[in-house]
């Protein structure tokens, strides 16, 4: 990886593992206000139709789609003409399609929550529409955050999740006992302010921004972004609709399978988040670049390069996941709310759901190959072909498994996308590099996961169950540490450099070898 790409992937990392610290503290509120109950399942729900209208404005890739627009624009009068046009065309299209939504919950219920009873639809409109409004501050947040993110200013982006965590924190903590489930959406609105929106604009700024309401449909820049952004806004792509999937479908298992899915499918997104995540956004504006240079063979190296490396770091994250997930929804969100086998599904469920974690990692880079490219039609038509494909397979695990059966259909279906969105990149781009990340390298890499979790589960097997929080601490330490370094080992003795670098990477500044 470049040096550019390293120094804002330590920014993005070390942000995003923070902002996912501080989530695990809101996952522990959270189970501990909540529970895994009726309750937990609606305000699960309740995320469903804001999730919607953030994925109708093509906010979740509004910088994948902005950013190569913008780093093209060498006039800087120009750049902020052009997010004045593109804001001032997004806050109209916000403003409506929340008053629309506001009004339509009462009907949209029976489709977000169809084993709902009748007090769990009317909690979840009174939820959703708490949490409608925040999405003005995520999109908008997101065009601001783009700019910085053009400029390589990556510090006040990557601090915006954490804000957003602790907003919900300090909703749950203010408002959960009395409140319940309404103050920790109070907590979702407010550091959706805070965080996705007042941090970037700030940062906006101090560069200089000149903004003004412009509504100009006839504007080129305009014109190029709706192109790009078109498919994304049409298309409902696996990554965005496996949230979908799990509540709609959890909620016709019973009480406490919406939670259960959610609370399992958030700890995987601890080490999705702090290096899935952070590579992508952190490698994207140099992809971009690249492109815009018309240096597209140095892109794909770059793109190969980043992706070798997260594979590593994420096949390790799925087997602490899989072999320490007992304990780690233990530590997370006790027991004091949580009956023994609900602790049991969730473990069993995360273990499942981490199966996808290289494929929630990978996809999300070669996407972002394909953004730089300009091509946005290719993965959303690919994500929303598979999503399509794969509904039967979530009411098939439902069926067959209950709430597991939903996260192993997730896991499957998932890597199912991330290998035919390599492949399609590859004969995009006529290149070898896609398809080498899943022959050798990954079978080598499948091979040390393998064997770290033989170790894992054969210490687990000599263990001592149950007890304290003590022994619950040591099981998992103990349980990570062994696993990790098979790993490690294995993956070195097979002939996976990428392992070396990650562990200098990892080294303190300033150690050095004896």
């Amino acid at each position: 990886m470049s040096r550019k790409i390293a120094a804002a992937g330590t920014v993005w990392g070390g942000s995003i593992l923070l902002s996912r610290l501080i989530g695990l503290v809101r996952e522990g509120v959270l189970g501990r206000t909540l529970g895994a109950g009726r309750e937990a399942d609606v305000y699960q729900a309740a995320f469903t139709v804001p999730d919607y209208l953030n994925y109708l404005l093509a906010a979740g890739a509004l910088a994948l789609v902005f950013i190569p627009i913008y780093a093209a624009r060498a006039d800087e009068a120009r750049g902020w003409r052009m997010v004045s046009v593109v804001s001032s065309f997004l806050l109209v299209l916000l403003a409506a399609g929340t008053t629309a939504l506001w009004f339509a919950m009462p009907e949209l219920v029976a489709l977000v929550g169809p084993g709902f009873d009748a007090g769990q639809r009317a909690e979840l409109v009174h939820l959703t529409r708490i949490l409608l409004p925040a999405q003005v501050f995520h999109v908008l947040g997101g065009l601001l955050g783009a700019v910085l993110q053009a400029r390589d200013r990556h510090l006040l982006p990557a601090l915006a999740p954490l804000v957003y965590n602790a907003g919900i924190v300090a909703g749950g903590l203010i408002g959960g006992r009395a409140h319940g489930a309404e103050g920790f959406a109070w907590g979702v609105l407010a550091g959706s302010a805070l965080g996705p929106f007042a941090l970037p604009l700030c940062g906006c700024l101090r560069l200089g921004l000149r903004w003004r309401f412009a509504l100009d449909l006839g504007d080129r820049d305009l014109r190029t972004y709706l192109v790009r952004s078109l498919p994304i806004m049409l298309g409902f792509s696996l990554v965005v609709v496996d949230d979908w999937f799990l509540r709609a479908q959890g909620s016709l298992i019973g009480a406490g399978a919406v939670s259960t899915l959610s609370y399992a499918k958030n700890l995987m997104r601890v080490p999705l988040g702090v290096f899935g995540l952070a590579a992508g956004v952190a490698a994207y504006p140099t992809l971009a670049r690249l492109v815009a240079e018309g240096r597209p063979a140095e892109m794909l190296r770059t793109l190969a390069a980043t992706a070798r490396v997260l594979l590593v770091l994420a096949c390790a994250a799925e087997v602490v996941l899989t072999v320490a997930a007992p304990e780690l929804v233990t530590l997370v969100y006790g027991q004091r709310r949580l009956a023994p086998e609900q602790v049991t599904e969730i473990a069993a469920c995360l273990g499942a759901i981490a199966l996808g974690l290289t494929a929630w990692s990978t996809q999300n880079l070669l996407a972002r190959g394909f953004y730089a490219l300009g091509e946005t039609w290719l993965p959303t038509l690919l994500g929303t072909a598979v999503a399509a494909a794969a509904y039967p397979l979530y009411v098939a695990g439902r069926a067959w498994l209950g709430a597991e059966g939903l996260a192993l259909a997730s896991a499957a279906a998932v890597v199912g996308y991330g290998l035919l969105l390599a492949e399609l990149l590859r004969r995009r781009t006529g290149s070898s590099a896609p398809r080498a990340l899943f022959t050798g390298f990954l079978a080598r890499l499948l091979a040390a996961g393998a064997a770290a979790l033989l170790v894992g589960w054969g210490l687990r097997a000599l263990l001592p169950e149950g007890g304290g929080w003590t022994l619950v601490l040591a099981r998992a330490v103990l349980l990570t540490g062994a696993s990790t370094l098979a790993f490690a080992l294995v993956a070195s003795v097979l002939g996976v450099a990428e392992v070396a670098l990650v562990l200098r990477r990892l080294r303190p500044q300033g150690s050095s070898s004896p």
